[in-house]
């Protein structure tokens, strides 16, 4: 769709616009005619959603390196406080969308078509799976499965009374990660994707994520949207410098031990500086260019990592101790969803999976911006076994193979634990590597594996806050304009760089955290909302021809990609 700078003044003095070409059906004498209308769509910068969230940032660096211990401190009483008070909250809110998107996958809103029936879809589902799974994965997930273990093996929670570095402690360390990683957070992002994409391709609201409290409260709420969005940006942005500063030193850390360049400030930039180069090209190139294709590459090598695992790590003890402890996951399921410690005054829930609630939940409304405008085309039940089914699967078996191996690793005399002791829970991962064959080609690849995942995360991500910035965004005109993904790409880079170099990154990601609660908020809404739509989805759909004389969706073929009626 071509481009070009028109309207009245934005931020730089001009504002992009897009032409729009529109078919219209008029009726004369009985005939039904067609006559095209062109548009250009002017996208224009909310400057009330951008500045807020980038100035606090930018706040939040300067702030880090003046009077850093104290900005944590009081950031991790604030924390500790809201985990204190509102533990069984975001344990039901996390539950609560586990219930919804399983109800809503064999509930008539399943057959609903967004966009309608003649919506074509922008992109295979293949290539939709992938960037699902990128964008939602990240590198988490390579960090963690080897490194978190540890923890909760030698820390179990003491409701589980059980004995420290034992076999039954094995047993919950798989729980936990079965708990953390897979149904769970998965089901977050499904329901705030699910009622976004509704919203903005069904009910034609705006480009906000706001929008999704419309079918809760009504059309007076819109009035709220820029409130909405610039809590979720600020959360987002700062989740985003976080992780990317975690991945810069796990890198740092792995080209250390490989190449033997000392891991410190100045390869910590020039990683941070070629991710971000990376993921800017990538976000300014658009979802069906740079995105799609490196969020193809990254799902491949994941397979790749993963059947090397397999082949050659301690395979039938994997598969063994995945699938019992996967048993036990289900058996404990709701106990542990719900657990909090506070009867045997225990931290453990509060620092595992409570805290994991509200992560996720800070990073999930950006995020769902984005694999929400993707699933145009794709109905309800096709969206879920996209966003929940399928990478819950390949996380479940992420994390069986991975994080069994660390334990097998461990149990056999590795010492994982006292490497994470001395050297850091990155450590971890290349000791595990090394346990293994061909470890000297393997880590080199894993590099690659993280450098690639925080590439493909990190501009998705950079595309819905350019996205959330900019007035005019339509279901025909998604891109927003390349210098905004640029400003937030540069931006992210360089506080990055400035916090782990100079101060540390603990206190952004206390402060990232801090947007979980509210947004858990917003997210009991999504699950009202969403609720609402599904047992009369025809009253919120403008899209009447799709639904029978009952208000029953009908099922329609989903078009070919490319082709629209």
């Amino acid at each position: 769709m071509a481009r070009q700078f028109a309207g009245k003044e934005g931020v730089d003095g001009k504002n992009l616009g897009s032409t729009e070409t529109r078919w219209l059906a008029a009726g004369t004498g009985g005939r039904m005619e067609l006559t095209m209308e062109e548009k250009t769509v002017k996208l224009t910068l909310r400057k009330g959603v951008f500045f807020p969230p980038w100035l606090l940032l930018v706040a939040m660096v300067i702030v880090s390196l003046t009077n850093g211990d104290a900005f944590l401190g009081g950031l991790n009483a604030v924390t500790g406080w809201i985990l204190d008070n509102f533990a069984w909250a975001f344990n039901l809110t996390t539950l609560a969308c586990v219930g919804t998107v399983i109800f809503i996958y064999f509930s008539p809103l399943g057959k609903v078509r967004i966009g309608g029936s003649k919506a074509k879809p922008m992109m295979g589902y293949l290539n939709l799976v992938w960037i699902t799974l990128c964008t939602t994965i990240a590198a988490g997930i390579l960090f963690w499965a080897c490194a978190e273990p540890m923890y909760h093996l030698y820390a179990p929670a003491a409701a589980e009374g059980v004995e420290a570095g034992s076999a039954e402690a094995a047993v919950f360390a798989m729980k936990t990660m079965f708990l953390e990683w897979t149904w769970s957070p998965y089901a977050i992002y499904t329901v705030a994707t699910l009622i976004f994409a509704f919203v903005f391709y069904n009910m034609g609201q705006p480009y906000s994520m706001g929008s999704a409290l419309v079918p809760v409260f009504g059309e007076k709420v819109k009035k709220y949207n820029g409130v909405v969005d610039v809590v979720c940006l600020f959360a987002l942005s700062a989740g985003v410098a976080a992780a990317l500063g975690t991945g810069a030193m796990n890198i740092a850390g792995g080209v250390e031990k490989v190449f033997g360049i000392k891991s410190g400030p100045v390869s910590w930039g020039v990683i941070i500086a070629v991710i971000a180069v990376a993921f800017i090209l990538s976000s300014i190139s658009g979802v069906m260019n740079g995105i799609r294709i490196l969020s193809s590459v990254n799902a491949k090598v994941y397979m790749v990592l993963l059947g090397f695992l397999f082949l050659l790590g301690p395979t039938s003890f994997m598969l063994n101790v995945t699938v019992e402890s996967w048993g036990a996951y289900l058996q404990d399921f709701f106990r542990m969803s719900l657990m909090t410690g506070d009867i045997f005054q225990d931290g453990w829930a509060k620092s595992w999976p409570n805290f994991y609630w509200c992560n996720w939940l800070a990073w999930t409304p950006i995020t769902a911006v984005f694999l929400g405008k993707i699933l145009k085309g794709y109905t309800i039940r096709d969206a879920i076994k996209c966003n929940f089914v399928i990478p819950a699967v390949f996380s479940t078996v992420w994390m069986g193979l991975f994080s069994t191996a660390t334990i097998y690793y461990e149990f056999q005399g590795a010492g994982f634990y006292g490497i994470m002791a001395e050297s850091g829970a990155e450590a971890i991962v290349y000791s595990v590597f090394e346990q293994l064959p061909l470890s000297m080609v393997v880590i080199p690849f894993y590099l690659f594996i993280v450098f690639i995942s925080f590439v493909t995360a990190t501009d998705s991500n950079t595309n819905a806050m350019a996205g959330l910035c900019t007035s005019g965004v339509t279901q025909d005109s998604q891109e927003s304009p390349a210098w905004l993904k640029a400003v937030w790409g540069i931006t992210l880079a360089l506080a990055t760089w400035v916090l782990i170099s100079f101060a540390g990154i603990d206190g952004i990601k206390a402060a990232s955290n801090l947007g979980g609660f509210p947004n858990m908020f917003l997210m009991a809404a999504m699950i009202v909302g969403l609720l609402k739509i599904s047992f009369h989805p025809k009253d919120y759909d403008i899209h009447k021809e799709d639904y029978d004389s009952a208000g029953r969706p009908v099922e329609s073929p989903r078009l070919p990609v490319g082709q629209e009626e």
